[in-house]
């Protein structure tokens, strides 16, 4: 099965999970918690396929606000691929590399609108990520290991642009990260 993240299609499996999808092939997507729904910075809008997917589950209707879910976010660690089909989605972080991009002057309302979203259900994502530690849904310990290795992950990819391969000039590598 094949799912388009960024533009870019990949190989997946049903049960997959969308960060993990992501993650394999180093897409362009948050993930500094590791994928423990704690972070939101792998926040997701579904192009395409959404039926294909787990439906919204206790995590996403605490974390996203009724406006984000209706447009089709989604947390890209908490939805999973159930069916076979096509799907599509595009991160958070990639529709605002694009807007940079292409259109700048947008950005602050999007932030904005993104910020306000986010605050809108603070009060709820805290009670519940404070109950997901009290009721042992959330360990701290896994919590951080997981951090640490997406944090590697982050550091590897960067060194991965900036420093030269055995046939690479640092030209070639800073002309390939620009791009």
């Amino acid at each position: 099965m094949k799912v388009t993240i960024n533009s870019i299609e990949y190989n997946a499996n049903e049960g997959d999970r969308l960060l993990d999808i992501a993650r394999r092939n180093h897409a362009h997507i948050g993930y500094f918690c590791g994928g423990n729904a704690l972070c939101q910075t792998c926040y997701s809008r579904i192009t395409e396929g959404a039926e294909l997917l787990s439906p919204l589950n206790e995590i996403e209707l605490e974390i996203l606000s009724p406006n984000l879910i209706q447009a089709g976010t989604r947390l890209a660690c908490q939805a999973t691929i159930e069916k076979p089909g096509t799907i599509a989605m595009v991160s958070a972080i990639e529709e605002v590399k694009q807007m940079t991009q292409t259109t700048p002057l947008q950005l602050p309302l999007y932030m904005g609108i993104m910020g306000w979203e986010a605050a809108v259900m603070l009060p709820r994502t805290i009670a519940m990520q404070i109950g997901r530690i009290f009721e042992g849904k959330l360990n701290l310990e896994e919590l951080g290991r997981d951090m640490t290795e997406a944090l590697t992950e982050v550091v590897a990819s960067v060194f991965q642009l900036l420093l030269p391969g055995p046939e690479e000039s640092p030209e070639e590598k800073k002309s390939e990260a620009q791009q």
